[in-house]
């Protein structure tokens, strides 16, 4: 089932009724002006197990405790936004998988050799689909498919730096004189959003999957809580590349990120991707990555299954 993402940009009461998000707005309650009929229809509910992703995105939003305990026991991605309006703070459950502690031992407890192997399955799944965008929009993929091709374990040739210098200086038209810089000139604002929701829709499928998103297979910082979806969002943020592309090319203004063009970003959620062969949204295709990853600490999988970009 394709799990919901619920953007939240305007003052609200959101609170838990029957199993359901209640969304009530208070600039519409107490307007004197509108007639009742109006603000009983202004009323909205979705079922909690629907949703996968909740953004809130303005400090006149009030959440209830019994619908935050309700959404974190659903495994939902529960985001706050800054005053900046970009993702700042991630809520997950503690305790969704019913071996999560046996997974835990496990993931801690992996050798390095084989977390050295995982990364090079990650690299190597990253630095293709940024050829196999490269390829969709008429660029030469070959020496990222090289690259990609002589990625050794742990990736010691650091194949994946090169691959990012030659990827970020085709990508975007020439008269753009792109550099990628997280405190950058736009459309760089687009990434960074962009890549804050996959971070938490790949964070919460990890947690779904009984694993430890802090305990990373490269990626080792003392004040990253999220060093493992950190390495596995990897091969998944040419998809969120390819969205900003198409804003770019559509000649939309995005020098500032305005709700629609946030309501485009968080579409990454359902973007059809090719994993294992077949067509599954992009949630549900993280699913079965993280799946997969949880096989490999155990032992009982030697491949981390990456969607492909073709």
């Amino acid at each position: 089932m394709i799990k919901r993402t619920l953007y939240f940009g305007n003052p609200a009461y959101l609170s838990l009724n029957n199993k359901q998000l209640l969304i009530r707005l208070p600039e519409v309650e107490k307007n004197e002006n509108l007639e009742e009929q109006f603000k009983k229809e202004a009323v909205a509910t979705v079922p909690v197990e629907d949703i996968g992703v909740v953004i809130l995105d303005n400090s006149r939003i009030t959440i209830t405790q019994a619908l935050m305990a309700a959404l974190i026991g659903n495994n939902v991605a529960l985001i706050s936004c800054s005053e900046t309006h970009m993702p700042a703070g991630l809520m997950l459950p503690l305790d969704v998988h019913n071996i999560q502690h046996e997974r835990f031992t496990a993931q801690i407890g992996s050798s390095v050799p084989l977390r050295k192997k995982l990364w090079q399955q990650t690299v190597v799944s990253k630095i293709a689909n940024q050829a196999g965008l490269l390829k969709k929009n008429g660029k030469d993929p070959e020496k990222l498919l090289y690259w990609a091709k002589n990625v050794r374990s742990g990736d010691p040739d650091n194949n994946e730096g090169k691959a990012a210098h030659y990827y970020w200086s085709h990508l975007f038209p020439e008269s753009l004189m792109f550099s990628r810089d997280r405190d950058g000139e736009p459309p760089n604002n687009l990434l960074n959003y962009g890549y804050a929701i996959l971070r938490a829709i790949i964070a919460r499928n990890l947690v779904g999957s009984g694993l430890l998103p802090t305990f990373g297979i490269q990626h080792r910082n003392k004040y990253n809580a999220y060093c493992l979806a950190d390495d596995i969002m990897e091969p998944y943020r040419p998809y969120v590349d390819e969205l900003v592309l198409f804003i770019v090319n559509s000649g939309s203004s995005y020098d500032e990120l305005t709700t629609d063009l946030k309501k485009e970003l968080l579409g990454i959620a359902t973007v059809d991707v090719m994993i294992e062969e077949e067509r599954s949204p992009l949630m549900v295709a993280a699913q079965r990555t993280t799946a997969s990853l949880a096989k490999c600490f155990e032992g009982s999988g030697r491949k981390i299954v990456y969607p492909k970009i073709e």
